[in-house]
């Protein structure tokens, strides 16, 4: 998981790097599509085990797990990477509400505890005035509530179908979504994606190696991650998954001198702390 943590921020640094010259939905698409074919491979070369039966749920997960990605990866490109990468991490917090109210799962005195130490760590990330937030506020927020309502239908999902299909699917969606996207943007006059998202740019010389590099750390990331949870209990593992952050602020001040102020400092802790305290009631 230590490993998974490590290319999951290296690939935050490529986004953030490529970000700079190529719009977001450029990045997601060559993401996605990058990851698909690799797991496509391994479809072909193994049989996949699917009992079938929930294909609305599966493209409820693909979609909603595509637009939290695309609000994750905006954030990166706008934000300080560890704050982009804090934002997203809050999805286990959002996961044990939706537990609680959705599926109607007892949450302890120490879950609401930790949800409450999340919630205070993402107010001191904000740093809201009055009660309007920025844009990147709110989708940092959507990207780890998104994030969370496809975690909690890959539980159900994960009955029916193969992990494997689950995780194909996913990233060949949110490949061909983020396409059209560019497309309406391009040549259909849909032209507010562009002015959000970035106009589209075909990627040139070194940028290329850096898709290259952002598509092996994310699909690496993948990797290891499901060995990890497939070799430990799964708090221990997801408690050990918030090392992304430390890399990402070590990462953000090497490279673009963005270190994180005392109160969003503060506040990065306070959702590791949230996010581990959530953790350790799934050990």
């Amino acid at each position: 998981m230590l490993i998974a943590s490590f290319c999951f921020a290296l690939m935050g640094v490529f986004i953030k790097i490529l970000s700079g010259s190529l719009g977001v939905l450029e990045i997601t698409f060559f993401r996605n599509i990058f990851g698909a074919a690799a797991i496509g491979i391994t479809m072909l070369s193994v049989p996949l085990r699917n009992k079938g039966g929930r294909a609305g749920l599966l493209l409820f997960r693909a979609f909603i797990g595509f637009s939290a990605m695309l609000a994750w990866f905006y954030n990166i490109a706008h934000i300080p990477l560890a704050d982009a990468m804090t934002f997203s991490r809050t999805a286990p917090i959002f996961t044990a509400m939706i537990a609680c109210f959705v599926l109607k799962e007892r949450i302890g005195a120490g879950g609401w505890i930790a949800i409450v130490v999340g919630f205070v760590g993402i107010v001191f990330i904000m740093k809201p005035t009055g009660l309007s937030l920025k844009t990147t506020d709110l989708m940092g927020l959507f990207s780890g509530l998104g994030a969370a309502m496809a975690y909690t239908s890959v539980r159900e999902l994960k009955k029916y179908y193969d992990t494997r299909t689950i995780v194909f699917w996913f990233m060949f969606i949110s490949g061909i979504s983020s396409l059209m996207m560019i497309i309406a943007n391009e040549y259909l006059g849909v032209t507010f994606l562009g002015e959000f998202f970035g106009d589209t740019t075909m990627p040139r010389g070194v940028e290329w190696v850096y898709i290259v590099c952002l598509g092996a750390f994310a699909t690496s990331g993948q990797v290891f991650m499901t060995r990890a949870y497939g070799a430990t209990k799964a708090g221990l593992a997801a408690a050990v998954s918030y090392a992304d952050i430390v890399f990402a602020v070590i990462f953000g001040a090497i490279l673009w001198g963005a270190f994180p102020d005392l109160a969003g400092l503060f506040g990065i802790m306070l959702v590791i702390l949230g996010g581990i305290l959530v953790a350790k009631e799934k050990v």
